[in-house]
């Protein structure tokens, strides 16, 4: 316990100030996720608090950043609007989460394990470039809404090319100037000059930009009017004052939907979409991770479940482990839970005391701290890295990141993933069966796995079989060979004699025909 204790205080310096940069980055889009999916401002709040405080230590991520799921927006309205009320649907969210929590037990979270590289590179790639084109209009001014911010439907993928080209055409100089201001910090703030200076290794660059953008705004007030910052481009985060009124502002599912079969079946939907975005969101941290730890999927899966329950209690939004803010963490340095963890307590005081003042905070300084992440994430060099490895890993990576942007999260990894599934059972196809020939002797080898799906494959190599020669079948290397494999092979060797090819069979079991045995 105490040797636990020590890794956490010794990782502090680095964990509290990345828990600033997720809670600056986490309180526009819970309010933001909230108003998109129709449900009350304070929702998104709750769900971001009991990701913070309540997921970062019932789940096994260090890194992990938990809290309300853009990609569930349309879920959480369409079920608001068919259960014709807030309170149903919390009812659902209860139920979603008891069901998370069984899926755990039964060991579901394994699934995370079953998606390769080249998607999961492909998804941070494609959120990266969903960062850029989301946030593009906060930096310029153009657009205040918090819409959207972090989700990527179908129905928003064209609007959001066109808000971006926009963005551009319609520049408010005074926001662009933050922006651009901010995003130069963040720059500088990363080169080797000030990483050797201790003492501004200690201060966070997302916390300067946040500074300046508001010692700008403070500035334009007295000497520039025509260049504040307007209202509408700043947070907005409604005032509470003391702990009393946050309280009032709870509520409990309405347990009379009980009966109402609709309550179940969103509830299902519920726990398997925020099931899927957990474990991919999880496997993407992994991969992100520095120090490369692997975070245990189930208790991940048992986590968010104790979370939603906890969140539906409340009043909350759905929680999954969201790529974008741990994105951010990690970006920041975080090294531990306990950024998680301070975030979700950052949330709650702000609400609480200090809305007046965050409510100052220009977006344009999120944006530029998320514009940063997203370049990050999608670094042309990481494109370069993928095209050299060849098709096999290019071809997924790059199908996945345009079926996103595309479509939406969660249909563009299904594309991407039945890509890359593609390339694998290729490469299985070619790599199980292999035919080498010795003059007139040739040998025929099963290697490791041999399924049905290589039945044709066998069949061709042994069609290139001539007449009168020798020929092995060597089954040693096959952990697995499929019946119609074997049925193959028994119906050549039946035909053999008539053909005058002499067939020996190593490490292979015929009915009638034993290994080593000539026909």
């Amino acid at each position: 316990m105490k040797t636990e204790l020590n890794f956490y205080l010794s990782r502090l310096r680095y964990d509290l100030p990345a828990s600033i940069v997720v809670f600056l980055v986490a309180l526009p889009l819970c309010l933001g996720i909230a108003l998109a999916s129709g449900a009350p401002l304070f929702s998104g709040i709750i769900a971001g608090l009991v990701g913070g405080v309540i997921v970062a230590w019932a789940s096994g991520s260090q890194l992990s950043v938990s809290g309300p799921a853009a990609g569930l927006t349309v879920i959480v309205f369409n079920g608001i609007e068919a259960l014709g009320g807030f309170g149903g649907f919390l009812l659902s969210l209860l139920i979603a989460g008891g069901l998370q929590i069984i899926l755990g037990f039964l060991r579901a979270g394994l699934i995370g394990a079953f998606f390769p590289a080249a998607v999961i590179k492909g998804m941070l790639a494609a959120i990266g470039l969903i960062l850029i084109i989301k946030q593009t209009p906060h930096a310029t001014g153009y657009d205040a809404s918090y819409d959207g911010d972090e989700s990527y439907m179908q129905e928003t993928a064209g609007s959001s090319f066109f808000e971006l080209f926009e963005s551009i055409e319609a520049i408010t100089p005074g926001v662009t100037l933050v922006s651009v201001v901010a995003l130069l910090i963040l720059i500088i703030w990363e080169t080797p000059v000030i990483k050797r200076v201790a003492m501004l290794r200690l201060i966070p660059g997302p916390l300067l930009a946040v500074v300046w953008g508001i010692s700008y705004n403070s500035l334009a007030l007295k000497f520039m009017p025509e260049w504040v910052i307007g209202g509408q481009h700043l947070v907005s985060l409604p005032a509470l004052g003391n702990a009393a009124a946050f309280v009032e502002q709870l509520r409990l599912p309405d347990f009379s939907y009980l009966s109402n079969p609709k309550v179940y079946s969103i509830a299902a939907t519920l726990a398997i979409i925020a099931s899927l975005e957990t474990l991919l969101s999880v496997e993407a941290v992994d991969k992100l991770d520095p120090h490369k730890r692997i975070s245990p999927t189930n208790r991940e899966l048992k986590a968010q479940g104790l979370g939603n329950m906890i969140s539906a209690l409340m009043g909350g939004l759905p929680i999954t482990a969201v790529i974008v803010r741990s994105s951010a963490n990690i970006n920041a340095g975080g090294q531990t839970r306990i950024a998680c963890f301070f975030h979700g307590v950052l949330l709650l005081v702000s609400v609480l005391f200090f809305a007046e003042f965050l409510n100052t905070i220009p977006l344009a300084c999120l944006a530029a701290i998320l514009l940063q992440t997203g370049y990050k994430l999608a670094k042309p060099s990481l494109f370069l890295e993928f095209y050299r490895k060849g098709w096999d890993q290019f071809l997924p990576f790059a199908i996945t990141v345009s079926a996103i942007l595309i479509t939406d999260l969660l249909q563009g990894i299904a594309i991407g993933m039945a890509c890359g599934f593609f390339f694998v059972l290729r490469a299985n196809y070619h790599q199980a069966i292999s035919l080498v020939q010795h003059g007139p002797h040739y040998l025929l080898r099963l290697h490791k796995d041999v399924s049905f799906l290589n039945k044709a494959l066998l069949r061709q190599s042994l069609s290139k079989v001539p007449n009168d020669c020798d020929l092995i079948i060597d089954g040693v290397k096959a952990q697995f060979i499929d019946h119609d494999i074997l049925e193959t092979i028994a119906d050549f060797i039946s035909s053999a004699a008539d053909r005058n090819i002499t067939v020996e069979l190593n490490g292979l079991e015929l009915a009638g025909v034993k290994p080593g045995s000539g026909h």
